[in-house]
């Protein structure tokens, strides 16, 4: 008789509380491990070079043209603005290293007048980008 007379439910739940603690975890975990690099926002192709070495930290990177325009996280800028641009720079990241990708068809004067430019700024941190040559 007490099988008729009581119905109980017996169906199985899961329990959703760890599963969404994990997944928020790992979201957490890929925001901290992501690196943010300031990108020179133009296509350039590098000249190589025997002696190129991968540099592991960089903060910005200034694009120069063959047709020598200079580019700054995508917005081309006038020569005479980099040295304002790196001050400003070195205002929000102090030690910062600047990496100048300049097409191997730029001219000369233009990439030294970058580097020129990023120097009296206070740019410690300086470099050229080239290809890893054989």
């Amino acid at each position: 008789m007490r099988r008729f007379g009581s119905h109980t439910d017996d169906t199985a739940t899961i329990d959703m509380t760890p599963l969404i603690d994990m997944v928020f975890i790992l979201l957490i975990f890929f925001i901290v491990a992501t690196s943010f690099v300031r990108e020179s926002g133009v296509e350039v192709e590098r000249p190589q070079a025997a002696s190129a070495q991968s540099k592991e930290k960089v903060s910005m990177l200034v694009g120069v043209t063959g047709a020598g325009k200079v580019f700054i996280e995508g917005q081309e800028i006038d020569i005479q603005n980099v040295k304002a641009r790196m001050d400003t720079f070195l205002a929000e990241v102090p030690a910062g290293a600047v990496v100048i990708v300049a097409d191997k068809s730029c001219p000369t004067g233009i990439t030294v007048q970058v580097l020129d430019s990023c120097r009296l700024a206070g740019v410690k941190n300086l470099s050229v980008a080239a290809k890893a040559g054989n």
